[in-house]
């Protein structure tokens, strides 16, 4: 089903503005072609009741429809004119009627439902002033109303009382204020991103579930000579903001209201900057998700390197091939990691986890690897072994981190991101369900199903945190005495070649199929810039080496059948017996 957007101006206070409103008038139509697709009983009740002159063809009297309803909003179906001629062939169709009513409200609640609340910027500190409570407030009280309305119009139909009340959301799955900050946008090829409205508000109704039209990525996002927003005309339709922290980078990430349920899901990934931070600084990136342009092949995506005005800029198409949250995820990351290598830093595609134990040891431990290689699988193997006791897991980076130095000249890791976007079938059984209140589902019924989780918090990320072991993730070997589950390398000379030719099985996130190798597991911006990336990658290991760390690999076997949990988990256990034993 297509979302349902409501702006500011379509919030209802009472029943009838609700039931006499525009939006009302679309969901009903919405339902009513959904109910005569499926052919349901429920649709032939309703073509005998509310037929327009001229047959099927001519349509259902959805005006009939309304007044009916709103007559019930107020009234009992008994007390209703029967003298109206829609009114008067409902004798003896309380439970029909009340089916109606109850598809509908179920229609709706099934529907994407966002509320966006546009305002002018108020230079205040929104999230202290009466302005964000009372932002809060619309949102809620909005729900409240659609609950009532559906609630009193049940009841004067049956004329019976609930016995049980279930509180189900009924109002908006996400919400958003969304604001004109004035930025220090650049000229030319900017001046499309001129006036555009930023996100500084989000509120969502946990579980969200959405429903993207894809379930898997493509490619790479490729280098372009020419800025992609010179070779666009002009914005067609609403386009918003999200200004995201990735790490220690400011991007602006601008999207199209198709892609609303995306761009709105970031909120459990990155950290939201707010509007002095908008204004003060401006962003290191820009992403324009869901444009159109003649010049480029809609197909694949890319970024530009815009010198001169010191910017990294990305596209991507609005094809429906790329309604995929990972589209967008993957290019901002992207983004970050060729801006990052530009400023002499190392990119890592891996997860990076601070293991604790009871006893005072403590170690910080990253794991390299591509999509599937078992990063994330082997974080949920930390996080069950913390759940035996005595041991304590926080994570710093669940996909993307960037090793640089600190003000003592140490190595120290950056994490990019305050959310996971992980595969359903990787997590723990259970844990999925366990933060059911904080998570973003998408597409729950297929194959590589994912969530977005919040996991940690952004001053956490982008503390500094020493390395004490960079291992790369094996997921295609098995285990002999030969290649054992942890092993280290003894130089950088031998360990450099194995993260160069990032080999995995593929495990169906992507397009790709069997072993197949990316350079350092990361096609998102080290690849594009192999040459910088590999002096950098140099330069840091023999750092790491020389501070102390280890460096080496884990074979996690994920890629072998059999071995999709119990391979990481053994992984966990030897890292936790060679680090903490």
């Amino acid at each position: 089903m297509n979302p349902v957007v409501l702006s500011g101006r379509d919030l209802c206070r009472t029943p009838i503005e609700l039931l006499s409103s525009g939006l009302f008038a679309g969901i009903l139509r919405s339902f009513l072609t959904y109910q005569g697709e499926k052919g349901s009983e429920l649709y032939d009740y309703l073509v005998d009741r509310f037929l327009l002159p001229g047959g099927v063809d001519g349509g259902l009297e959805i005006s009939g429809m309304v007044e009916l309803l709103t007559s019930l909003s107020a009234r009992s179906l008994g007390d209703i004119d029967a003298s109206r001629p829609t009114h008067a062939k409902l004798g003896g169709s309380a439970l029909a009627l009340h089916e109606f009513v109850e598809e509908l409200y179920n229609h709706w609640r099934k529907m994407e439902r966002y509320i966006l609340i546009e305002e002018e910027y108020k230079a205040t500190n929104i999230m202290t002033s009466d302005y964000h409570n009372w932002f809060i407030d619309t949102i809620a009280s909005f729900e409240e109303l659609v609950r009532e309305t559906y609630r009193r119009i049940a009841y004067n139909i049956s004329g019976d009382l609930p016995k049980v009340y279930r509180q189900l959301p009924s109002g908006a799955g996400a919400g958003a204020l969304v604001e004109h900050i004035p930025w220090g946008c650049p000229p030319g090829d900017y001046r499309l991103l001129e006036g555009l409205p930023f996100m500084q508000l989000i509120i969502i109704e946990p579980p969200l579930i959405l429903y993207p039209r894809r379930n898997y990525r493509r490619g790479a996002i490729k280098p372009l000579d020419e800025n992609p927003l010179g070779l666009i005309p002009s914005l067609e339709g609403d386009w918003y903001c999200y200004p995201a922290k990735v790490g220690l980078l400011l991007i602006f990430v601008y999207f199209h209201a198709s892609f609303l349920h995306l761009g709105t899901s970031l909120c459990n990934l990155f950290e939201l900057a707010q509007g002095d931070e908008i204004q003060a600084s401006n962003p290191d990136g820009i992403l324009l998700f869901g444009g159109e342009t003649e010049s480029l092949p809609l197909e694949e995506t890319f970024y530009h390197e815009d010198v001169e005005n010191n910017l990294v800029v990305g596209f991507v198409s609005g094809i429906e091939d790329h309604d995929y949250f990972g589209y967008m995820k993957k290019s901002i990351l992207t983004l970050h990691n060729v801006i990052m290598i530009n400023r002499g830093m190392l990119p890592l595609h891996g997860a990076m986890a601070h293991i604790h134990l009871s006893s005072g040891r403590s170690a910080n431990i990253i794991i390299v690897g591509d999509s599937g290689a078992g990063k994330s699988e082997t974080l949920e193997a930390f996080r069950a072994i913390a759940g035996e006791g005595n041991v304590d897991m926080r994570v710093i980076f669940d996909d993307m981190g960037v090793l640089g130095s600190d003000n003592e000249g140490r190595v120290v890791a950056y994490g990019t991101e305050v959310g996971a976007f992980v595969r359903l079938d990787d997590l723990q059984p259970g844990y999925a369900y366990s933060e059911v209140d904080r998570s973003i589902f998408m597409n729950p019924q297929m194959t590589n199903a994912r969530v977005v989780i919040p996991i940690t918090e952004y001053d956490y990320i982008t503390r500094g945190h020493t390395v004490d072991a960079l291992l790369y993730a094996n997921n295609y070997e098995g285990v002999d005495e030969e290649h054992p589950l942890l092993e280290f390398f003894s130089s950088v000379d031998e360990a450099l070649p194995v993260f160069e030719n990032g080999a995995r099985m593929a495990k169906g996130t992507t397009d790709e199929k069997g072993i197949v190798h990316s350079y350092f597991a990361n096609p998102f911006g080290a690849a594009q810039k192999r040459r910088e990336h590999e002096a950098i990658a140099r330069y840091f290991f023999e750092r790491l080496q020389a501070s102390g760390s280890r460096i080496g690999m884990l074979r996690t076997r994920l890629g072998i059948d059999g071995y999709e949990m119990r391979g990481p988990e053994e992984v966990a256990r030897a890292i936790m017996e060679h680090f903490f034993s």
